[in-house]
């Protein structure tokens, strides 16, 4: 991998238009909870770590055929191939045949290395058709099949097909079936089981405790993240190759959340992939994949005017935290932690570069961070969550990590830190298949215990999170905008929701990466939140 973040963007974008972070002060409304009240006594009992991959097996009985009983070769990838013998095919006849799936898939084999992930979108009104956003060639669904495969073609000129066949229903919304991949008519092969849902939840009402207030759509590329200061809102986009469309910024005057206004769109020529943004006072932080930390007056909201790029690098800063007069850069493809004093906020002073120690793996750069009470909390995506010491922050001191999946995989995005019956507790998820909340006590950085967790299905995923008094608002992809209360961290428990993943949205995928993506609670009363396709949502806080 070249750079991490963009190989794992890759395969968002691959899947067409489906992939990416925190008042500014020490007691805004992004930096933690004092203490959340007395509805926990501050006791638990430690859970174990089982990682995200836990393997129950296959998850299908659909053999692989290779050749009919007269010897004649199956075509790697046909409907042929799949041995549906032993499935209750008929089951199949409760599927829809119009919608997106997200699907998990288990490879064949006794040795599991972590899950794969698949999207299939299927229609019967002449809309678009794919397998990871390529196009079906073959199709066969009906009340006793569920058949689709798409074609890739790659650069020197070959193909690969991705093939799937269903084998049980277990509900109108999931199935369960086996899967092929043949590179170049089946020179490479490879295939197993897999578990999909329909990404649009229909088992339940679009909303629950919540309201929205208004929904505005950006021009910009790929909408990933917003932040609430002065009455407007400033949305960042990444580009969105192959299309035209650009990454850039989007101004809206929210004075008026119900009716939201557009007073101005930026761009940069040369850089089109902005995924995080921050204000403090007159400055407007922005995270660029090509020049580091861009700064921006806002002394006139709605007309930012380019101030400099820091720390004058070429490189991708992913993700942004301030807190008070520290701004805190996640230099993904450096692996860096970049530290700056922001006494001047439109002047930053690089303090220090700080790297996480490797693990074996070597996968790990930091992806997201939070800041509380001089420690500084950082996902290290694919390797473990990590604690520092910043009270200097020209000389950041490790005091503990959290890892799991050791030998696969760490993926661990994001996090939010509180105090709850005076023990410092932490809200960690990942950004993955399989990945989950985990509630964390990280009292003792050294002795890090998990403590509780919250889990919905698994071919979705954690984005961005926001903890506010006790609750923890969750950008959850397409399981969309989660309201958890968590005055008992150990049993967090939902309290409101609103799916803004719809199958008939223009350009839905069922990539991984689809659906609520950036999110801010700033006090006002409203809680903003970025869909990847929809944009910016406004609604009541509940």
């Amino acid at each position: 991998m070249t750079n991490p973040i963009r190989c794992a963007l890759a395969v968002l974008l691959m899947s067409a238009w489906g992939l990416g972070c925190h008042d500014d002060t020490p007691n805004g409304p992004d930096a933690g909870t004092p203490d959340a009240g007395a509805e926990w006594d501050g006791t638990y009992v430690p859970l174990d770590e089982q990682g995200d991959n836990i393997d129950t097996g296959p998850f299908a009985s659909c053999p692989v055929l290779t050749a009919d009983d007269a010897g004649t070769p199956i075509a790697c990838g046909s409907r042929e191939a799949f041995d549906l013998s032993a499935c209750n095919r008929s089951t199949l006849s409760q599927l829809s045949p119009d919608g997106v799936y997200g699907v998990r898939q288990r490879a064949s084999g006794t040795s599991f290395f972590g899950f794969g992930y698949s999207g299939i979108k299927v229609s019967t009104n002449g809309g678009p058709e794919s397998v990871n956003s390529y196009p079906l060639i073959q199709k066969q669904v009906d009340a006793q099949n569920f058949y689709v495969a798409g074609k890739r073609t790659l650069n020197d000129g070959g193909t690969t097909l991705y093939a799937f066949a269903g084998c049980e229903a277990q509900s109108p919304q999931h199935l369960t079936g086996c899967y092929q991949t043949c590179t170049n008519g089946g020179a490479r092969r490879s295939s197993g089981s897999f578990d999909g849902t329909r990404l649009q939840r229909l088992s339940e009402p679009e909303s629950s405790g919540i309201g929205l207030v208004s929904e505005s759509a950006v021009a910009l590329g790929l909408p990933v993240d917003v932040y609430v200061t002065k009455n407007h809102a400033y949305v960042v986009s990444l580009s969105l190759s192959p299309s035209p469309r650009v990454g850039g910024l989007t101004v809206f005057d929210v004075s008026d959340q119900a009716h939201p206004v557009l007073r101005k769109v930026v761009t940069l020529a040369g850089d089109t992939y902005w995924n995080s943004v921050w204000a403090k006072d007159n400055a407007l932080y922005i995270g660029s994949g090509n020049h580091g930390v861009i700064v921006y007056d806002i002394s006139n909201p709605e007309d930012p005017q380019f101030v400099r790029s820091v720390p004058g690098d070429t490189f991708d800063v992913h993700t942004l935290y301030v807190d008070g007069n520290r701004l805190y850069a996640q230099a993904a493809g450096a692996n860096q932690e970049l530290i700056f004093d922001v006494s001047n906020p439109l002047n930053p002073v690089l303090l220090t570069r700080y790297t996480v120690p490797a693990d074996t793996n070597g996968l790990g750069y930091p992806h997201d961070a939070f800041a509380y009470q001089n420690r500084l909390y950082i996902n290290q995506m694919g390797q473990g969550y990590y604690v520092l010491d910043v009270t200097d922050g020209a000389n950041p001191k490790p005091l503990g990590a959290y890892t799991y999946d050791a030998d696969i995989y760490n993926p661990t995005h994001a996090n939010q830190v509180g105090t709850f019956a005076g023990r410092t507790i932490a809200f960690e998820g990942g950004e993955e298949v399989n990945a989950h909340l985990r509630v964390l006590d990280v009292t003792d950085p050294a002795h890090i215990v998990k403590i509780g967790e919250y889990k919905m299905r698994p071919q979705t995923s954690i984005h961005n999170m926001i903890l506010k008094d006790k609750r923890l608002y969750v950008a959850w992809y397409a399981e969309g905008l989660r309201v958890l209360d968590v005055s008992n961290p150990t049993q967090p428990k939902e309290l409101a929701y609103f799916n803004t993943y719809r199958d008939v949205d223009l350009s839905r995928s069922g990539a991984l990466f689809v659906g609520a993506i950036g999110i801010r609670v700033p006090g006002d009363g409203y809680v903003y939140l970025v869909d990847i396709t929809r944009g910016l949502l406004i609604f009541r806080e509940p």
